[in-house]
């Protein structure tokens, strides 16, 4: 049996995405991906965040953090960084988490 490639890439998302729930959606999306990582807020109003699965379920939610996000959020722009294949996971979570 072929084991499974695992996609890991970081993200930051511009816009209006603070004070609008973007963090609980992006957990509540990411767990529901089937993805680990985590997503927080940064001093520059965005949010920043890393996420490790499959590249079906990493692609869902690249499209997700552009075009959906949460109800009250208006999305600018998404940057995509470091994306790359990785034979193991390396962060600690099993899920997908806010990082405080």
């Amino acid at each position: 049996m072929a084991e499974q490639k695992i996609i890991s890439a970081d993200f930051e998302v511009f816009g209006r995405v603070q004070g609008v729930f973007f963090r609980k959606y992006t957990v509540q999306t990411g767990k529901q991906l089937g993805l680990r990582g985590w997503c927080m807020n940064t001093k520059h109003e965005t949010v920043l965040g890393h996420m490790e699965g499959s590249q079906e379920a990493v692609n869902q939610m690249k499209h997700w953090l552009a075009n959906v996000g949460s109800p009250s959020s208006k999305i600018e722009k998404v940057d995509i960084r470091n994306e790359k294949s990785v034979t193991k996971y390396s962060i600690e979570y099993n899920d997908f988490k806010v990082h405080r």
